[in-house]
């Protein structure tokens, strides 16, 4: 399967191959073609907020910030393995940043939930506080 970028600005469209030629390259048949909005990877600013609110947890848990990474990964980004040996458990490096969002809000209701701590976004009143503490 061939992926073409398409990227409309300003009202232009410019695309990254060229499609006639592109065309002329296929079989007889009938085809179907699918465009979908492209996401940007995630953001440093949403890695950097996620590491800083591990730190935090790390901090008032004792559980090593790595850990606590690989315990969400495995809680919130883990499918079925399509051979049916288990698990697979994905990384947050491959989200990008709608996915990586989601994510982040699992992590803040179940950090609250499950461990009573609140872990505030860069809108919040307080997160100036919480950034000069746990960013270390």
């Amino acid at each position: 399967m061939k992926q073409v970028t398409i990227t409309k600005e300003d009202g232009r469209v410019h695309v990254d191959v060229d499609l006639d030629y592109l065309f002329s390259t296929l079989r007889n048949g009938v085809y179907t073609l699918y465009i979908k909005r492209a996401r940007e990877k995630r953001t440093i600013a949403q890695n950097d907020l996620m590491w800083l609110w591990f730190a935090c947890i790390e901090g008032e848990t004792g559980t090593a910030k790595e850990d606590v990474y690989n315990h969400y990964c495995k809680k919130f980004l883990s499918k079925p393995d399509p051979m049916g040996e288990g698990f697979i458990n994905d990384t947050s490096s491959k989200l990008n940043t709608k996915q990586m969002a989601d994510f982040m809000k699992k992590i803040q209701a179940d950090a609250a939930t499950e461990l009573g701590i609140m872990l505030p976004i860069p809108e919040d009143r307080y997160f100036e506080n919480f950034y000069q503490q746990y960013n270390v």
